[in-house]
């Protein structure tokens, strides 16, 4: 059975951080893109920030521009995780945030592919107070 699980949401002020972390089982992360999306009540779902995996190595990350310089996407193979951390949050992150894989092309960003995901995992809910 292929899974994805995203953990580590969380009740938080403006200002701290939080750790998400995105666990695969069923398969394994490389030769994938992965992508965290968040969609907050009202609104459409976004693409946050991605990242491919080949060979143990990570290709390429991209961030939306309201998360550039906050957030940090990242990789451990060999736990099949990828991590997003988030820092200094503001009441606008507040949303419930999933993570998604999908195939990935070498040679190819990974932003292209946030609206071809194979594979969804539920989410968890990251809530920012003032």
């Amino acid at each position: 059975d292929v899974q994805l699980q995203a953990s580590g949401g969380g009740l938080v002020q403006a200002g701290d951080s939080l750790r998400l972390s995105c666990v695969a089982s069923g398969f394994t992360f490389n030769g994938y893109t992965i992508g965290w999306f968040r969609q907050a009540p009202g609104k459409e779902r976004e693409g946050v920030s991605c990242i491919s995996i080949s060979n143990g190595r990570t290709y390429n990350t991209d961030y939306a521009d309201s998360v550039q310089g906050r957030y940090t996407i990242s990789s451990e193979p060999a736990k099949n995780t990828v991590y997003l951390q988030m820092k200094s949050l503001k009441q606008e992150d507040t949303a419930v945030y999933s993570c998604a894989a999908a195939p990935w092309s070498p040679g190819t960003g990974c932003r292209p592919y946030y609206h071809a995901m194979s594979y969804w995992g539920k989410g968890t809910q990251v809530t920012v107070s003032s």
